[in-house]
């Protein structure tokens, strides 16, 4: 009846999963105990948990993130300690198959559950108010991604519980995750994890894709576009494009591990290769979709905290279009070690030194912003200068990696480990926290506390130096990835410094949570209506902080670039209309809350071969569908008369704060 779960698939006999598993219980009944106590249950389900608001839905997605961004640093220190104490004649504290699971899923959350949530929270609070729209072009769809990242999200969390997570790495090599080298259920859980998480993601793309290019406000063409509008359109289009060929992969390797085909099994007429290939068709694309939704961000930030419009608008979208085409020709320089020929080498090499210059024309546009601007050192401009020299570094390690002798001596060491960890922590990570930060007052009304942030900042920062220049070094001394222990004393102490790096980033994440605390408790004392000192540059300044839930009471009529810009120069900033008129807004909905319970349990029983449960899961999944659709009455009407209420109380708090037209 439960398939291959058993009673020994809960790891009781390991203290240190089995003390994990006790805090995040006693972590989960403390949420639930709380929210009881206060009787917010009602609350929750009617607000946030069956909403289709673009901004709450945002919102969840970022609190997902920093979920695992805890979790998956948690994972990092645990790595980092085993690795300062697993020298010569010290054997640390991790078995080698504890620390697989480990560095297989914190790449694996970072990625996947840490870093697509947070910047696809970002688009939902930024993008339809910056293209002056009420909602996304699918608001019921924007709620099912959400709930299928959730379930996939919690597929993750439970591998810890019952069962173990995959030990193949978190690119899921065949044939390190065929079913004879990985038999449990590990892989299994990576797998369906990472499709119900795709199907989310690649939904969420064609959904802002539709979005930006059909509902825009009257008069915004695609070169009055803000910068980040721009990103994220470029952003979802690789969406599209890549997250097909890793569903297609995963498939093929369910495939392998279900029904006993072979497509990567070279004895049995597959190949191996065309799992790399396929991977790395979806992950160098993958790169670029973390990273331009925060070149999007800097550009956004640069421009308000030096209180000018940004440098090079065109040549900004240009660089972004490039980057966005060049990803998906970069792929085999992830496998130049595999034994292409010289030909197919030096194209690849070529190809990958080209994708920097976009990339460089990005940082001088945000230098050049900068330039003779009247800059206010807050904490998103003190996120951007830390991303540009440090990302500067990685990219120049980069350049180096892509010339395939060097890399073919570098690939297997820590010296990659330090590249890309030295390109997605500020490329994707400082940007998105400083999208946190900058946002953060538009979508709660109230500022985020700057101390415990600037704590938080250098915290991150310091760390992030000591963590990983170290790495660099051991890659040059010749350590390989991946080792739990070594025999060479003169690792030691680099490894050492690496841990305690890790330590002060262990610093910067407790700043940001103490500092979200404080910033709740002092929330009338750092309320601001307006989002902003400057009042930003786009449409989403436009509205009240936070915003209504329809956003616009009258949908703006843009007239040139920095639409908000203008209309604060030509003295029309935060006017009322003089007419108001009932507005239509779609129904909140249980159903995307329903399809992702059951994908949870549609991914656990396929994973345990609960076939019953599966098949339950699965006409479950197809019937709320279907009532869904049946529905006629998804939309509910606010009338002209609250809208003006709304509105009038709007513009007292924004006379209040002196800053009406």
């Amino acid at each position: 009846m439960f398939g291959k779960l058993t009673i020994d698939a809960i790891p009781y006999n390991n203290p240190i999963i089995l003390s994990a598993d006790i805090l995040m219980a006693v972590v989960a009944l403390s949420v639930i105990g709380g929210v009881t106590y206060f009787g917010q249950w009602k609350y929750l389900y009617k607000e946030w948990l069956t909403t289709v608001d673009h901004k709450k839905i945002g919102v969840m997605y970022i609190i997902i993130a920093f979920i695992f961004l805890l979790r998956g640093f948690v994972d990092a220190l645990m790595m980092r300690a085993q690795q300062a104490f697993g020298g010569p004649g010290m054997t640390g504290y991790l078995p080698a198959d504890h620390f697989a699971e480990l560095f297989t899923g914190h790449g694996t959350m970072m990625i996947f559950f840490m870093g697509m949530p947070f910047l696809i929270g970002l688009m939902n609070i930024a993008v339809p108010t910056q293209i002056g729209t009420r909602d996304v072009a699918f608001p019921y769809l924007n709620a099912v991604s959400l709930w299928l990242t959730a379930a996939a999200g919690m597929l993750v969390m439970v591998s810890l519980a019952i069962g173990h997570f995959s030990e193949a790495g978190w690119t899921g090599y065949a044939p390190y995750s065929g079913i004879k080298a990985s038999p449990g259920v590990g892989v299994d859980y990576w797998i369906w994890a990472l499709q119900i998480s795709g199907i989310g993601t690649t939904v969420t793309g064609i959904n802002f894709l539709v979005t930006i290019v059909k509902e825009r406000a009257p008069g915004m063409t695609y070169m009055r576009m803000p910068i980040f509008t721009w990103t994220t359109l470029c952003t979802n289009i690789l969406m599209v494009l890549a997250f097909p060929a890793l569903t297609v992969v995963l498939a093929l390797l369910t495939l392998d591990r279900y029904v006993g085909t072979h497509f990567f099994t070279s004895g049995g007429g597959g190949n191996q290769m065309m799992y790399v290939n396929m991977f790395w068709v979806w992950g160098h694309p993958e790169v670029y979709i973390l990273i331009l939704p925060a070149f999007g961000v800097f550009s956004e930030v640069v421009a308000t905290y030096s209180n000018k419009r940004v440098f090079g608008y065109k040549s900004l979208v240009y660089a972004t279009i490039v980057i966005a085409l060049l990803s998906f020709t970069v792929w085999v320089h992830h496998f130049f070690t595999m034994g292409q020929d010289a030909v197919r080498n030096s194209v690849f090499a070529i190809a990958t030194m080209v994708i920097g210059v976009p990339t460089g024309v990005k940082i001088y546009n945000w230098l050049f912003t900068m330039f003779r601007g009247r800059i206010s050192f807050n904490l998103p401009i003190l996120w951007t200068l830390s991303f540009i020299i440090t990302f500067t570094i990685g990219g120049m390690t980069g350049v180096m990696l892509a010339i395939p002798g060097i890399d073919f001596k570098m690939h297997n060491s820590l010296f990659l480990v330090a590249h890309f960890h030295n390109v997605l922590i500020p490329g994707m990570l400082f940007g998105l926290f400083a999208g946190y930060h900058y946002w953060f007052p538009k979508a709660f009304g109230f500022r985020l506390e700057e101390k415990w942030g600037r704590r938080a900042f250098w915290g991150w920062t310091i760390g992030f130096y000591l963590a990983f220049m170290p790495l660099y070094v051991l890659g040059l001394m010749g350590m390989p990835r991946r080792m739990v222990t070594y025999d060479d004393s003169a690792w030691q102490p680099f490894l050492l410094v690496a841990a305690i790096g890790a330590l002060f980033v262990l610093f910067g994440v407790l700043s940001m949570a103490i500092q979200l605390i404080v910033s709740v408790r002092d929330r009338e004392k750092l309320r601001d209506v307006t989002g902003d000192p400057w009042n930003g540059r786009t449409l989403e300044w436009s509205m009240s902080s936070p915003p209504p839930e329809y956003n616009f009471a009258v949908i703006p009529n843009v007239q040139t670039r920095d639409a908000f810009t203008y209309q604060k120069e030509m003295g029309a900033a935060y006017q009322r209309p003089e007419k108001y008129s009932d507005i239509h807004m779609p129904k909140n909905t249980v159903a995307g809350l329903v399809l992702g319970a059951l994908s949870f349990f549609c991914g656990f029983a396929l994973i345990w071969h609960i076939w019953w449960l599966a098949i339950a899961s699965g006409i479950g999944m197809i019937a709320t569908v279907i009532a869904r659709g049946c529905q006629d009455d998804v939309e509910f009407t606010i009338p002209a008369a609250e809208v003006e209420r709304i509105e009038n109380e709007r513009y007292r708090k924004l006379q209040e704060a002196g800053v009406t037209g």
